[in-house]
This record gives structure tokens, sequence and C-alpha cells, in this order.
């Protein structure tokens, strides 16, 4: 036998020692065996992730020519990531998940998956995502979420959970940087959280309550608020608009009645603001008006009254502006027709005198003036 012969013979025996050695420890392939199992095999089509696991192999053990083609990663021996297709699969999520205790992401969203979450996935020591969006899980957020202290991405928005936030559990995710629980059925006031979110969504719930500072109060990195289409009510107090690094706040369609909004700091990154579909009372704030990066403002369908800040035409970064569905009166400000001001938006259906129609700004008609009237009675009467 030749040299070069030999070589090639010790390398191949070398890597069949190699693949052999890696072999999935028995808890993860019975915890996979077990998260097949519970998905109803009608919806597991040929193309499928989970078509491919048929244990006849290694789940670990490359190559993945035939069998656990997708859905899975390993380091060495163990499943870390179990990140299933978007292909509809229907069923409950196996409890033994917990067993996949090196899972560092799971990622289930887009499917049909339904019923309580299992606690035991709150079990997993080094889980730092976990996205269940888009399916239909249903039941509460349990305390023991608090167990996940390496978790950086928690996304189980689009789902059916009730019940309220969980009031001292959130605070102990310290590394959670990113919460969506968006389009859910969750209720209660908004609790404490966790010092390093960056990005808080929890639209389109039936939350209560009002904007508590305690709440916030370790927040310096947040930079994306969105808490629409809840039921908040209350003062919107000046210091949401304050927080260190706010870029987007979302508060539309609530039951807001009144805000506050003070300077802004030197340093504010505020970019856009939508507080619409409220029930907010008074004047337009003109103190938005000095916020240096302030490019959005929605106000749209509220209460306002007076005049438009004329303060409003003189920033230099303000582009769209939302005014529409309010009680506002007199002559709209010049500036926004002049040319000079590239801005869009509406100022339609408030009580305003001579809104050039030939405007964008003023596509819909003002309200009637009896409408208006009736509004401004025992108040400041607007003048025809």
């Amino acid at each position: 036998m030749s040299k070069t012969t030999t070589i090639i013979s010790l390398f191949l025996l070398l890597s069949t020692t190699i693949t052999t050695a890696i072999t999935t420890v028995s808890s993860d392939i019975t915890a996979l065996k077990s998260l097949k199992s519970y998905i109803n095999p009608k919806t597991i089509p040929s193309y499928t992730c989970l078509h491919s696991w048929d244990f006849t192999s290694d789940p670990c053990s490359p190559p993945h020519v035939t069998h656990f083609l997708c859905g899975l990663t390993c380091t060495k021996n163990r499943v870390t990531q179990l990140t299933l297709d978007p292909a509809g699969y229907t069923g409950t999520l196996s409890p033994l998940v917990s067993q996949l205790t090196q899972l560092i992401t799971i990622d289930l969203s887009d499917n049909k998956f339904f019923g309580p979450i299992p606690n035991s996935i709150f079990s997993l020591p080094n889980l730092q995502t976990l996205i269940l969006g888009s399916n239909s899980f249903s039941g509460t957020i349990p305390p023991s979420i608090q167990n996940l202290k390496k978790l950086q991405t928690l996304d189980i928005s689009h789902n059916s959970l009730s019940g309220s936030l969980p009031p001292n559990s959130l605070t102990q995710l310290t590394e959670l940087t990113r919460l969506d629980l968006s389009y859910n059925k969750l209720t209660g006031p908004i609790p404490k959280l966790p010092k390093n979110i960056i990005q808080l969504a929890l639209k389109s719930n039936s939350l209560s309550g009002y904007l508590q500072k305690p709440s916030f109060t370790e927040l310096t990195q947040l930079e994306v608020l969105e808490l629409s289409e809840n039921s908040l009510t209350g003062t919107i107090p000046a210091w949401v608009f304050l927080i260190p690094s706010i870029q987007q706040i979302n508060l539309s369609n609530n039951t807001f009645t009144s805000i506050q909004v003070s300077k802004p700091s030197v340093n504010s990154n505020l970019i856009a603001v939508d507080l619409g579909y409220n029930k907010i009372s008074g004047y337009p704030p003109v103190n938005f008006s000095i916020y240096p990066m302030l490019a959005s403002l929605t106000l749209r369908y509220n209460k306002l009254r007076g005049r438009i800040p004329w303060e409003y035409t003189k920033t230099t970064t303000l582009s769209r502006l939302f005014l529409d569905g309010n009680f506002l009166i007199g002559l709209p400000p010049k500036e926004f027709f002049s040319g000079k001001n590239i801005i869009s938006g509406s100022l339609g259906d408030n009580c305003l005198k001579s809104c050039p129609i030939s405007s964008g700004l003023c596509l819909k008609s003002q309200k009637p003036w009896s409408i208006c009237q009736q509004a401004y009675r025992g108040k400041q009467k607007p003048k025809s």
C-alpha cells in the first residue's frame, strides 16, 4: 500500500470516528421526538423541516443529506437552536422542550401552536431568544418567566395571552432588550419594566390605568415605546418625552385626556410621536416645536382647541403633522402653504377658516360651524 493511500485511509477512518463520536445526548433526542409527536402529522407536509426529522440518523451528526435538514442547530452533541419554518404546524408545545437545556434560541413563529406555553420552558438556563409570535398560544405569562436570566429577546406577539403582566418578574430579566407582547388580551396596569429594554411593544391589548413613572424609571436605553390600542388613561406626563434615549413614541388609540410637554434636553433624539385617537383636551402643546429631531407629530382626533401654534412653522425638522379631527380655530399658519416648509399630513376636520383646498393638508373639509359652536359653548368662542 502506498504512503498516499495510507494517509487517505487514515483520514477517512478519523473522519468516521469523529462523526460517530458526535452522538446527540439521549435527553435531547427524547425532547425532539416529543416535540414532533405533539404536532398534528397532517400539518407536516413533505417539504417541511419537521418532515425530515425521522430519527433514523443522529440529529447532531453531519452530514444532513436527507434527515434533519433544518429546524435545529447543534453545538457538538447538544441542540442549541430550535427554529422551525413557518409551515403552519398545528399542535401544542411539548413540555419536554425543557430537556433541551443548552438551547440559546427558540423560534416557532408564524405557525398554529395553541394551548398554554409550557411552564417548563421558563426553566431553560441558557435561553437568549424566545420567539413564539403569530401562533394561538393562550393562558397567562407566569411569574416563573423571571428564571430566564439570560433572555435578550422575548416576542410572544399575535397570540391569545390573557391576564396581567407579572408585577415583580419582568424586572428580573436584566439582559432583556426587546419585549413584544402586542396583539394579545393582556389586562391590568403596566408593571415595572426591565432596565435594559431598548424596544417595548405592548400594542393592541387591554392594558389599563395610568402611565406610572416607577414603571419606566430605569429605562435609560429605551428607544421605541409602542403602547397604542389599549385602555390607558389620565395624563400623558412630561417625563415620557424625556426618556434619555427615546426615539419613537406611539400612545394612539387609548383614552388619555390631557398631556404635559416640557422643554427637551439638548440631546433629545425623539423623532416620531403619535398621540392620535385619544381624548386629549386643551391647546396643542407648543413645546413639541423645540424638540430638535422631531420629524413626525400626530395629534389627530382628540379634543384640542384654540389655534395651531405658529411655532410649528419654525421647526426645520418637522415634515409630517396630523392635527385633523380636533376643534382648532382661526387661520392655519400661512407658512404651511408657502412652499418653504415641505410638510405633509392633515389639518382637516377642524374649525379652521380659509384652509386652502389646493393644499394636501386641507383635503378633508372642516366641521360644520354648528358643531364648532357647540364645542366651544361655555369656553372660548370661535370667531366666524
